[in-house]
């Protein structure tokens, strides 16, 4: 079951993993490979984090992509709002007239359902991804050993 798109989802396993060592630029090609994600593929989601000012990247020997702010002020939602934002359906997706914007049962459900999402990935820090006891890896990523709580809790 996929609730965030591809896209989405590279974006967050980039971030989560310039967020363990956030004051150390990194090459496209080193974040693919410690994401586990395809380097052309990256390199057009980094693009979009650094429109959306979210990494910044400098060109050049030394240079390379950091987080370009302090991982409890950037939320989940930031991330996929930079890439590829959540649709919200506000007309009827079948095209009824009759429907509208007054959507049936079914799509007004699942609108909420969109709503809900939105609000917990908007009050979801990446800070809180890495501090956290839970035996699971955020976004399958393989985490620095030495870097698990990057930010004090």
């Amino acid at each position: 079951m996929q609730l965030i798109s591809r896209t989405s989802e590279y974006a967050l396993r980039a971030v989560i993993w310039l967020v363990q060592e956030p004051a150390r630029s990194q090459t496209t090609r080193q974040i693919a490979t410690g994401t586990r994600t395809p380097p052309d593929y990256i390199s057009k989601v980094l693009q979009l984090l650094a429109k959306a000012g979210l990494v910044r990247s400098q060109r050049g020997l030394g240079g390379g992509i950091q987080l370009a702010s302090d991982p409890m002020q950037i939320t989940v939602l930031d991330v996929i709002n930079a890439v590829d934002p959540l649709e919200r359906i506000h007309t009827c997706p079948l095209g009824l007239k009759a429907h509208g914007t007054n959507l049936c049962p079914l799509h007004c459900g699942l609108n909420d359902a969109v709503e809900q999402m939105e609000a917990t990935f908007a009050k979801t820090n990446l800070a809180d991804l890495l501090n956290t006891d839970a035996p699971s890896i955020p976004l399958g990523i393989k985490l620095k050993a030495a870097r698990r709580s990057p930010v004090p809790a």
